[in-house]
């Protein structure tokens, strides 16, 4: 499942609309025979590439994918239960239960009605984890949404010029690239556009076409090749995103926070100190301290070269 869930991930950023699932088979004899995940657009399904894979020895096999397998008729492509039923595979080990109402329980139903032994539950927060975009967007219709931030010890994005190349070094910018590169889009202020002309492309070798779409916060004129949102919340129109990185400045930044619209915050911290410069946030509407605890939690922490990565995600009632 562990090798399912790193298929799936590598498709973070490629699948939306549809979620980013990874599958595997494993024969009778213990050979891997099938590998698949949601290809770019969301189709075809994980299930349907690694199976294609398998070919015959899919039979009498065990399949292991993150998500419960689809069960709804769709003009882009047959149900991957059907296929499953059609595969015969001995067992079929799936790491959550899918929470779209039109398949919830049904894909494992039919699975089990073909005589096909069903597990559930093994690797299931890794793949809800690798999951999140797609799940935050299904259950209050809209991304997932990570704001990235370069700050020096002192919390200073800019000296008081605005100038900010280089805070972070070489290893904390190909982490940067790699986010983008499992973004479906990237969102920069108009301050941001016009200061840096930002391409926000993806630079790492091997990956420069999974670019993802950008965006422009804005209450100025549209520009060619760019999504335009006039406030924040204009992220609930964005159906075909499951993950949006926000990389805009202070501004932007206290703009998506002011509306609480973040639910994770990617701090790469350089050992470095500013003095007087740009803060990072302007007012969010806190008015007491005490008000500010219990938001966020401490959820990753790392070197990368001689900066280190802070990872925060938003506390949320389930």
């Amino acid at each position: 499942m562990a090798e399912a869930v790193r298929l799936g991930e590598a498709a973070r950023g490629r699948s939306a609309p549809n979620p980013n699932v990874g599958c595997l088979i494993v024969s009778s004899n213990g050979e891997i025979v099938g590998r698949g995940a949601t290809a770019l657009g969301g189709r075809p399904h994980a299930e349907a590439i690694a199976l294609d894979r398998a070919g015959r020895k899919a039979r009498s096999s065990t399949v292991y994918v993150t998500l419960e397998p689809c069960a709804h008729e769709s003009p882009r492509g047959p149900a991957c239960a059907d296929l499953l039923v059609k595969a015969k595979p001995a067992r079929v080990v799936i790491a959550m239960k899918d929470p779209d109402p039109r398949v919830f329980g049904t894909g494992m139903r039919r699975l089990r009605d073909a005589g096909i032994d069903v597990k559930l539950g093994i690797g299931r927060k890794a793949a809800r984890d690798s999951l999140a975009g797609w799940l935050t967007r299904l259950r209050i219709g809209r991304p997932r949404i990570t704001l990235k931030l370069a700050l020096s010890i002192d919390g200073k994005i800019a000296l008081p010029s605005g100038e900010s190349k280089w805070i972070t070094g070489e290893d904390a910018r190909k982490h940067v690239h790699l986010e983008r590169a499992h973004s479906d889009m990237i969102l920069v202020g108009r301050g941001t556009y016009l200061a840096d002309a930002p391409r926000l492309d993806v630079r790492l070798p091997g990956l420069e076409d999974w670019s993802p779409k950008r965006a422009l916060l804005t209450r100025g004129e549209a520009v060619d090749g760019w999504e335009i949102l006039r406030k924040p919340e204009d992220v609930y129109r964005l159906h075909d995103v499951n993950d949006l990185l926000v990389e805009g400045g202070s501004a932007t930044a206290t703009a998506f926070l002011s509306a609480d619209l973040v639910d994770r915050i990617l701090i790469y911290r350089a050992p470095i100190i500013v003095g007087e410069g740009k803060s990072s946030f302007g007012y969010v509407g806190l008015d007491a301290i005490a008000d500010a605890h219990g938001q966020w939690a401490s959820s990753d922490g790392r070197r990368l070269g001689v900066d280190r990565l802070e990872v925060y995600e938003r506390v949320r009632e389930a």
